[in-house]
This record gives structure tokens, sequence and C-alpha cells, in this order.
């Protein structure tokens, strides 16, 4: 009976128990075994090692490998908890929990700003802004002049920085996300409350209206 069990739960790395990741996330424990099948699934679409790399989280994400995105690179990043390159199962629950539609909404609004704060410094600066503007609107397929684009991030930093220093903290983001809530709408997956081992596929809509930027 011990050769049978080892056989039926050989776990990939980075494997936490259900029980504890349902503990520690929106999810129930059956919702967490529904993602574990996912999670291999995507974690053996490129490379079988029971890891998911960033190519496979592209793939999922577009169906396309290639494609560059800021904004993917950005989630993927922070989906890496440990930084080794690499997503494992536990930091994939964790982080997708975050875009349940029952997890607070102060997680989002700190994921949200995470992912802006491009180089780490726990500050937003106007250039990470722009960067993300841009990227946004490529995503979209919304071709702005120059000058147009600048505009939006003059109007959407100076807003934001209601200190004068020049960089947006975490306090401002606050702030300016709850007179904004469409900056946060795409942290919200609709269908994460409804996790069942029949679960499709992983695909993160990324379409982002004028409104949202």
């Amino acid at each position: 009976m011990g050769c049978a069990c080892s056989k039926t739960k050989r776990h990939t790395p980075g494997y936490e128990e259900p029980s504890l990741l349902s503990a520690e996330t929106p999810f129930s424990v059956s919702e967490v075994e529904a993602l574990y099948e996912l999670f291999k699934k995507l974690s053996s679409s490129i490379i079988n090692d029971g890891l998911i790399h960033k190519e496979e989280f592209q793939l999922a994400l577009f169906r396309n490998r290639n494609r560059k995105n800021l904004f993917a690179d950005r989630i993927f990043d922070l989906f890496d908890v440990k930084r080794n390159g690499v997503i494992e199962f536990g930091e994939f629950v964790r982080s997708l929990g975050v875009f349940h539609p029952d997890a607070p909404v102060s997680a989002k609004v700190k994921f949200a700003f995470r992912i802006y704060d491009l180089r780490r410094t726990g500050f937003i600066e106007r250039e990470e802004l722009k960067e993300m503007v841009l990227a946004l609107l490529q995503e979209s397929d919304l071709l702005l002049s120059d000058d147009v684009i600048e505009t939006i991030v003059d109007k959407t930093f100076s807003d934001a920085d209601t200190n004068g220093d020049g960089r947006i903290d975490e306090d401002e983001w606050t702030d300016f996300v709850s007179k904004h809530p469409t900056l946060i709408k795409n942290m919200t997956l609709p269908y994460l409350k409804d996790v069942t081992l029949a679960f499709p596929s992983f695909v993160v809509a990324s379409e982002v209206e004028d409104s949202e930027i």
C-alpha cells in the first residue's frame, strides 16, 4: 500500500498542502486541489519540470510564449515570490488568491502598487508610471500621440502625488485608487469564484479600456 501511495502522490517541486493554502487564501480545499491540476498542466506546457517558467506563463496569458508584455512580466515577477525565475505551486495559489473576488480590496491595491513599482523602490516614479501607461496602451491597441500620452502621465502623476515630492507612495496610491477604482479592475477575475476540476484554462483578460488608464 505504501508504494501505491508514493506513486499517486508524487508532487511538483514546492508543493504545499491544500489545507494550508486554503487557510491563507479565499480558496476552499477542493478549489486548491483543482488549481493544482491546472498548475500541473501549465508547468508542463513547455518544460515538464513541475514549475511555471515565464514562457509558460506568457503562453497561458496570451497563447504566445514569445509575446513581450510589461504587464505580464510584472505579474510573473510578483508571482515569483522567491525571485528564482519560476513559479512554484504555493506561490501560484497565494498570488492568484489576490485576484479572487472575495480577496480584500487592500490586498488588490497593494499588489497593483507593486506592479507599477517597477524598480522595487517602494515608490512609483513618474517614469515607471509612463512605462506602464505605454504598456497598457499597447495592449489595448490604442494609438495616441506623444503629447497626449505626456498629458495623461502628467495629470495622473500630479493627481496621485499629493505631497508633491515627485513620487507616489503607498498611501497616496491607496487614496488615488479609491477615487479611480477602475485602476484595479483587472485585479479581480470573476471566474476564480467557481474553480472546479473542469477549470478550462488560465487566461487573464488584459484588455484595458480608455477609462482605466
